[in-house]
């Protein structure tokens, strides 16, 4: 008996501490954009951010335009983050980020909890990120691993 509670105790110890990283995940690819992107005369809004492995889709709107950013971190399994392109609707799908470099699992994962979180969002701010077109590929960007 004393086992199966040690083990809970572990177990729950071990969600919990898998929360507070995934957390300050999304608060540093937030911090990421915010200080990339974010201008008094145009604040910008980052919500809602995913993450998967060593990948990230984060959602953004800036007055009137909307997009969606794909981050990676700087160091595998590390800390940090960089910018690795810009897109609307394009990076979605898991395949569109399997052709962007995300590995197979993460990037289905990552599609999955975006769509999910977008579900929770009005239609106007879905809308939103579709506004920005094509894909823009972010190579010596100021945001790397910032």
């Amino acid at each position: 008996m004393r086992r199966v509670s040690t083990a809970i105790v572990v177990a729950i110890t071990l969600l919990g501490l898998a929360a507070a990283a995934a957390a300050d995940d999304v608060a540093a690819v937030r911090q990421l954009l915010m200080a990339t992107f974010d201008k008094p005369e145009a604040p910008l809004v980052v919500a809602p951010v995913v993450v998967a492995g060593d990948h990230a889709v984060a959602d953004w709107s800036q007055g009137e335009r909307g997009g969606r950013a794909l981050l990676r971190r700087a160091r595998p399994g590390g800390e940090g983050w960089s910018l690795v392109l810009c897109a609307g609707d394009g990076i979605r799908a898991a395949e569109a980020l399997r052709q962007a470099g995300v590995p197979a699992a993460d990037a289905q994962t990552l599609a999955t909890r975006l769509a999910d979180a977008e579900r929770a969002l009005s239609p106007e701010r879905r809308a939103l990120f579709a506004t920005f077109e094509g894909i823009v590929t972010m190579h010596g960007s100021g945001a790397a691993n910032h």
